[in-house]
């Protein structure tokens, strides 16, 4: 098997009106839940997070959107290189806008970025992934996600991903 490469540089990024466009997704899967070994169980959310190695709090999978692919490419690559899971893209979530403080450069000098976000139904956690050596995953409840989400627009993401669960 050769071995899964993240994508680097800024040679491909889009951009459009002045943000850099960026694309990611909430993996999510479910476990089954009973209190007391009944067989009425039900079915629990887990939602998967990483850590920033650029700081406290933990993030969903998330990176540029380059031009040689669409916003749902990005976010299933991304799901690949940062947390390790591969899955099915189900629907399209939102777009959220927020500042980057770590990712200014000439095309977009105040960092100003919009992600396009999408739910993923997690299949597969490889072993080995690109970024597995600065991130760690880390499966979580939806209040337990909302707690620990670093960004407010995670938190609106999240959101918006539990209002789309409540119409499946």
């Amino acid at each position: 098997m050769s071995e899964l490469v993240a994508r680097t540089g800024r040679l491909q990024q889009r951009y459009e009106g002045g943000c850099r466009l960026v694309a990611g997704c909430i993996p999510y899967r479910f476990r089954d839940y009973c209190e007391d070994d009944n067989a009425n169980s039900a079915k629990v959310v887990e939602l998967l997070m990483i850590n920033s190695p650029s700081g406290p709090g933990l993030l969903f999978p998330k990176g540029g959107w380059e031009n040689d692919e669409t916003a749902e490419e990005a976010a299933v690559r991304e799901a690949i290189e940062e947390a390790g899971v591969r899955g099915d893209l189900m629907d399209f979530i939102g777009y959220y806008e927020f500042k980057s403080k770590t990712h200014q450069d000439d095309c977009c000098p105040e960092g100003l970025c919009k992600a396009a976000m999408y739910a993923l139904f997690v299949k597969e956690e490889l072993e080995l992934w690109p970024e597995r050596s600065t991130r760690t995953r880390s499966w979580l409840t939806m209040s337990e996600a909302v707690e620990s989400c670093r960004h407010k627009w995670m938190e609106e993401a999240l959101k918006d991903f539990s209002t789309w669960l409540a119409k499946m």
